[in-house]
């Protein structure tokens, strides 16, 4: 395992007990307009939640943050409860009350005005069963760029039971890999025995287009997982 990893056994830290929201709400504090790129998913809501808390309860400002999409299936209409930017505005935006927000609409004007930020201070990530960050599908190499991309089936499959019974779309934008990699800090969420390989090979094995996960190695890297998941 890298240096720099932490594995966190206890999954009610993880899923319960706010270890993922202690360590964002620290950097939030020291940087109140911190830029965090934002994942979904179901491992990252309870996070989300015990941040929201502190928000309501008054303990953690987040007006000033930005929150920065990292992916969104492509030909959705507006208001499609698939939407990935809708999620993300229910579940990290309004709750925290961010006032600011980089959509992932068209990787051209996504860039540059990533640019125009300083680029990202925080990438927030889960673990694609096949090792992909956002849809940064295998082969992903560390300089993909922001781009449109086709799912494979097991990201199509890991997505489906999200929607009750909707499609899953096929095709999707994702932040690329460089700019995943340039953040300066990434806090990856792990949760579930079916990722204990990935998330092996992610840390240990060799660095490889084929485990986009595996390229996180060369950055700032948090890895809280729990029990299930540890490898």
């Amino acid at each position: 395992m890298s240096a720099g990893v932490q594995i966190l056994p206890d999954a009610q830290a993880l899923a319960l007990a706010g270890a993922g929201a202690d360590w964002l709400a620290r950097r939030i504090e020291h940087k109140p307009d911190l830029t965090i790129l934002v994942a979904t998913g179901q491992t990252p809501m309870g996070m989300y939640a015990a941040l929201a808390a502190r928000v309501q309860a008054g303990t953690l400002d987040c007006s000033r943050v930005t929150a920065v999409q990292l992916d969104e299936y492509v030909g959705l209409e507006p208001g499609d409860p698939r939407s990935l930017s809708g999620w993300m505005e229910r579940a990290f935006v309004v709750p925290l009350g961010l006032r600011n927000v980089v959509p992932l609409d068209d990787p051209a004007t996504f860039t540059a005005r990533l640019r125009d930020l300083g680029g990202v201070d925080v990438a927030i990530l889960g673990l694609g069963p096949n090792g992909h960050l956002g849809f940064n599908e295998p082969p992903s190499g560390p300089d993909a760029p922001t781009r449109e991309v086709t799912l494979t089936p097991e990201s199509v499959a890991s997505n489906r039971g999200y929607w009750d019974g909707l499609a899953v779309p096929t095709h999707a934008i994702t932040a690329g890999m460089d700019v995943i990699l340039a953040a300066r800090e990434t806090l990856l969420l792990v949760s579930g025995a079916h990722k204990r390989a990935i998330l092996g090979a992610a840390l240990d094995g060799p660095e490889t287009p084929d485990v986009p996960a595996s390229f996180l190695r060369r950055t700032a890297l948090t890895v809280l997982a729990d029990r299930d998941a540890r490898p």
